[in-house]
């Protein structure tokens, strides 16, 4: 408040213009203005200062979110999984984060394209959608950026946003921050449903499978996601999945301890390594010989149960998509308050995208909807809830759940590259920070020099606050993330500096 108002103030203590300590009406303010006790300067800066007073948590920050993640439709956001079938179609109400994130202050800048319907179309190559085209990763030219959150790795590895949000329901949010060399925090069970897939009339994410679905962070430090998770977590009234977790939010950002590793027991799960890349496993293993200078014990191996099987959990996994697909979809289509297109059930899409080829079904690379049309095909059968119920066994009793207890373990540490499978199924958190590996160039550009990977620490359900922990200590002491730069073309050349007072 500046000095011309405080002796206003204090002059006019017993006259209307008093109001003005807690701004009056109209008629007050303009006595004062008359009076000249104040100037209009005087009474702008006094707002300014009270609008300073009360920032909230992530006041003014930008944020984008995944094009499946419900944003309101009036804003002139769409939500379209990066189809054409879903452009103009406006959603019931925004999701659950999105009105999360816009409580707390941030500034919801955009939606970013992903691999479209979260990669569940059909075998097309991971970045493509057909109204944003193919993304690709910053790191390495025409690299693979991984999927589905493609869009969301790339914008935040460049930094189009502060933070970025992406969905996950096997790999989609910690596959791409590993190959976009971002720090990623993918919640499982119920901290941050999508929204509603018990509650359907509620569902505001485009799904895959409302037993797998979740949404997540990718950003570019460990301390970024713990400032947003602790915004965004909670429970949800309309998603009865959320209403199991802890009725208070922890603040995460108390587990960012660069001591976080001292004490801690890790398991390393060494038969799911098998087929990894050589580069990534000698970066991982000497991520190892850091954990355990960072006062962390390695135990190594920690394997899972006799009856895991990577192949066949995957197997198993794709019965329960395929079949969730169809009841889930149609579910979301059916609550739509408009659809331009008319599209309405599973065969309305893929019939759309027979009709409109020359924008969806791409040639040479990008024409296969294989999953949509097997998924129209299977039902919720007894095999599909025995395949639910084995999944479930695998991932967590002869899983993460059986893994910790046996080797008394805190946490599990795993390449991210293999890390998404036991967490997916098993519906428990992970988190996954950059490391650096040395990666040969191949004609597929599946890898390539430069290319990052990432490490993942996985833990059983509602285990994020300690993930984070591991993670900030692991990130904080080896910095790795810095190691790496985008190729030139893909760093903008905008900097805050550059905008500042024009």
């Amino acid at each position: 408040m500046t000095r011309s108002l405080e002796l206003a103030a204090r002059e006019c203590l017993s006259e209307p213009c008093a109001a003005m300590l807690t701004p009056g009406g109209i008629e007050e303010i303009q006595d004062g203005l008359k009076r000249k006790r104040f100037t209009s300067v005087d009474l702008v800066k006094a707002y300014l200062a009270r609008i300073d007073e009360g920032p909230r948590s992530l006041h003014g920050i930008p944020i984008l979110l995944k094009d499946n993640i419900a944003t309101l439709h009036s804003e002139g956001m769409n939500t379209t999984a990066g189809s054409y079938a879903l452009l103009g179609s406006v959603v019931a109400g925004e999701s659950f984060v999105a009105a999360q994130l816009r409580a707390a202050g941030a500034i919801l800048l955009g939606k970013c394209t992903l691999s479209e319907w979260a990669n569940w179309r059909g075998t097309v190559p991971s970045g493509f959608c057909g109204r944003g085209g193919h993304g690709t990763n910053p790191y390495v030219p025409l690299g693979n950026p991984s999927g589905s959150s493609s869009g969301s790795g790339i914008a935040g590895a460049v930094g189009l946003a502060t933070a970025t949000l992406g969905s996950e329901t096997d790999g989609s949010i910690i596959s791409p921050s590993g190959n976009c060399n971002v720090v990623a925090s993918s919640r499982r069970w119920g901290l941050l449903r999508a929204q509603g897939y018990v509650v359907l009339l509620w569902l505001r994410l485009i799904p895959i499978s409302e037993h797998q679905d979740s949404v997540g962070l990718m950003c570019r430090s460990v301390a970024d996601c713990a400032i947003v998770l602790s915004t965004i977590a909670g429970r949800d009234p309309h998603d009865s999945y959320t209403l199991n977790q802890p009725a208070q939010v922890p603040d995460y950002t108390k587990a960012l301890k660069k001591d976080g590793l001292r004490g801690v027991r890790l398991g390393v799960p060494r038969k799911v390594l098998e087929g990894v890349d050589a580069n990534v496993l000698i970066a991982f293993n000497k991520a190892l010989k850091d954990l355990t200078e960072l006062g962390a014990t390695v135990v190594d191996p920690a394997d899972f149960g006799d009856g895991w099987d990577y192949e066949e959990v995957q197997n198993r996994e794709d019965v329960v998509l395929c079949g969730d697909f169809k009841v889930n979809i149609h579910s979301y289509l059916s609550k739509l308050v408009d659809v331009p297109t008319g599209v309405r059930t599973l065969a309305d899409l893929i019939k759309f995208n027979e009709d409109n080829r020359e924008k969806e079904l791409v040639e040479p690379y990008w024409t296969d909807q294989a999953r949509f049309v097997k998924s129209n095909g299977v039902h919720q059968d007894p095999a599909f809830w025995e395949a639910l119920e084995w999944d479930y066994r695998m991932g967590r009793q002869d899983g993460v759940d059986g893994l910790l207890k046996k080797y008394g373990v805190d946490a599990i540490l795993i390449p991210t590259a293999r890390a998404s499978r036991p967490a997916a199924v098993a519906g428990y958190p992970v988190i996954t920070a950059p490391d650096v590996a040395l990666t040969e160039a191949s004609p597929t550009r599946m890898n390539g020099p430069n290319m990052p990977f990432g490490i993942s620490f996985l833990g059983t359900a509602y285990s994020e606050f300690q993930l984070i922990q591991y993670a900030y200590a692991y990130e904080q002491a080896t910095k790795h993330r810095l190691e790496k730069k985008a190729y030139p073309e893909a760093i903008p050349k905008t900097q805050l500096a550059d905008v500042m007072g024009k």
